[in-house]
């Protein structure tokens, strides 16, 4: 019996060194829920702005780098949003990068994120 655990924690010991072998340098992530997913497809994706959004944050003095933080901790609007439109579903997607909550307007085709609109939600 006294072996049986000796063998076993052999075995279970050296497992754990090769899983941190093989995925100890690995940037892996679990984003399993529907937020993560969304938000993982559209950091993957080349970002373009319409004149809308620029002007937005050009009037705010927002500086453009603020939606790659939106797009890493910020919260998608399943409600608003349309995701079975075709050809390129459309989500609203919140952030808090400073002291207000920024919310964008994201069209998402295959390639392109096109960030339509960006505006300053109103906290309720």
């Amino acid at each position: 019996m006294l072996h049986r655990f000796g063998y076993y924690g052999l075995g279970f010991f050296f497992g754990i060194v090769i899983v941190l072998f093989f995925l100890g340098g690995k940037r892996a992530s679990c984003s399993y829920g529907p937020n993560g997913r969304v938000l993982l497809q559209l950091r993957s994706k080349d970002r373009v702005f319409s004149e809308e959004s620029l002007q937005f944050f050009k009037s705010q003095q927002i500086d453009t780098s603020v939606v790659a933080r939106i797009f890493k901790n910020g919260d998608v609007d399943f409600g608003k949003s349309e995701v079975h439109k075709k050809p390129c579903n459309i989500y609203y997607v919140s952030g808090k990068p400073a002291n207000e909550t920024i919310e964008l307007k994201v069209v998402n085709c295959d390639s392109i994120a096109t960030i339509e609109k960006a505006s300053i939600k109103k906290d309720e």
